[in-house]
């Protein structure tokens, strides 16, 4: 059995450039974020996550 798969999903993925809602960095997310809805960069993401 190899686990050396590709992802399902071939191509690059579509990356949106986001302002991060608790510290205000500029970064890319991998999803479209949704108005209304805070969206975190990786550091303060990783922080909240432990929540």
């Amino acid at each position: 059995m190899s686990y050396n798969r590709k992802p399902r999903f071939g191509g690059p993925r579509e990356m949106h450039k986001i302002k991060c809602s608790e510290c205000g960095e500029d970064t890319e997310v991998p999803f479209k974020p949704i108005e209304g809805r805070p969206v975190y960069c990786r550091e303060c993401y990783q922080k909240r996550k432990k929540y």
